[in-house]
């Protein structure tokens, strides 16, 4: 009887046969670590060929006590952002009213026994919460409420978010890997750069992978077919509703290979009207029906979000993210706004070479003005 092992970190394909074996009775594949992470999905127990396991690495979540929040920390401790073999200490910051809330959701995870949860930090406390951080998810911020303007938003968290700007650049690890997930998330996301000088620019990202999961979905339930089998949808610009949600360059996965979804939907005013506005209007819609904001959605956009760049993205495959521009498709530089991206071993890149046709680019460039805009306000509340 021949015995396949499997071993990580190698060329593709590659085949390595022990010497001290007869051919016939022993094989080594060694697979690359992409593979290996979808592999241990569907089988776990491909987890003992690790001889050494990772080190606990720190991630911390602040807003911890709110809705988002305990939504996520639980996908965290199971592995559904870093991989099923990546232990964690969590740090799980929020305001000191918070405190007792903050309490049982530790408690919670605790009694949920988490075998990859080595750790729980819970504090009011920005130096504690970030004192080492490899990674943080950036969900507190000021919240919208009735009757407020986008401006008097921003001015709350400007002043948020320098804070927070601050605690990452003396006390985070000097890699740290930052989400920011609270509205106004690009702008927030501007204002950590500025004063956080520290931390690597391409290390502050925010969230779009909400709305990007938000347009797979639309088009999955358009076309009847498993959203899993649709990729390559685009949101490009702000985290608002002058976003742009672009189905110009998506395919699906059919039984006679990918098509084209413009070729399956096969209607324009759709593409064009219902598909962006059903998308950009996703929030608005959730409100009014549950009367609280997206919380189980974005908890688990954000993990894909952190997993994706982390582990890297599926070779032929780009999500969106909102990242600083160096100017490509001729946005601006100097703002966050979200582009299709492919990872790789930690580190995104912008796809290039996309055609943007009139259309598209009259919607992408609501977004600019609007991020030039918030731009604007931000520094003027910052100098003053």
């Amino acid at each position: 009887m021949a015995y396949l092992l499997l071993f990580v970190g190698g060329d593709p394909g590659q085949i390595v046969r022990n010497p001290s074996t007869p051919k016939q009775y022993q094989k080594f594949i060694m697979l690359p670590n992409s593979v290996f992470q979808r592999l241990v999905k569907w089988c776990p127990w491909l987890l003992r060929v690790r001889d050494e396991p990772k080190q606990p690495v720190k991630v911390l979540v602040t807003g911890a006590a709110g809705q988002i929040g305990y939504a996520i920390v639980p996908m965290i401790a199971r592995g559904l952002m870093l991989g099923p073999d990546q232990p964690v200490v969590l740090h799980m910051l929020d305001l000191p009213r918070s405190a007792d809330a903050l309490k049982g959701v530790r408690m919670e995870l605790i009694d949920a026994a988490l075998p990859l949860l080595r750790g729980v930090v819970v504090t009011s406390d920005e130096a504690e919460a970030f004192k080492g951080v490899n990674f943080a998810v950036l969900i507190g911020g000021w919240p919208r409420k009735e009757g407020m303007e986008r401006n008097d938003l921003i001015a709350k968290n400007v002043t948020i978010y320098r804070s927070q700007a601050s605690a990452l650049q003396k006390h985070a690890a000097p890699n740290c890997k930052v989400l920011v997930v609270a509205n106004p998330a690009n702008t927030n996301a501007l204002v950590l750069k500025e004063f956080a000088s520290a931390i690597p620019t391409k290390n502050i990202t925010c969230l779009t992978r909400l709305d990007h999961n938000r347009a797979l979905g639309q088009i999955s339930e358009k076309l009847g077919v498993h959203v899993g089998d649709v990729k390559n949808a685009i949101v490009w610009g702000n985290h608002s509703s002058t976003q742009f949600p672009d189905a110009s360059h998506a395919t699906v996965r059919t039984e006679q290979g990918e098509k084209p979804v413009r070729e399956l939907v096969a209607d324009e005013k759709w593409l064009r009207e219902e598909f962006v506005s059903i998308v950009q209007q996703r929030g608005a819609a959730v409100i009014k029906a549950r009367k609280q904001s997206s919380s189980l959605s974005a908890a688990s956009s954000a993990c894909d979000h952190m997993r994706d760049w982390i582990l890297g993205t599926p070779k032929g495959s780009w999500v969106s993210m909102g990242v600083h521009s160096d100017g490509s498709y001729g946005v601006p530089e100097g703002i966050f706004y979200s582009f299709p991206v492919t990872c790789e071993k930690g580190e995104w890149a912008i796809v290039q070479g996309l055609q943007v046709d009139e259309f598209a680019r009259s919607k992408m460039e609501l977004s600019v003005n609007e991020l030039e805009e918030e731009k604007v306000i931000a520094y003027e509340l910052v100098s003053s």
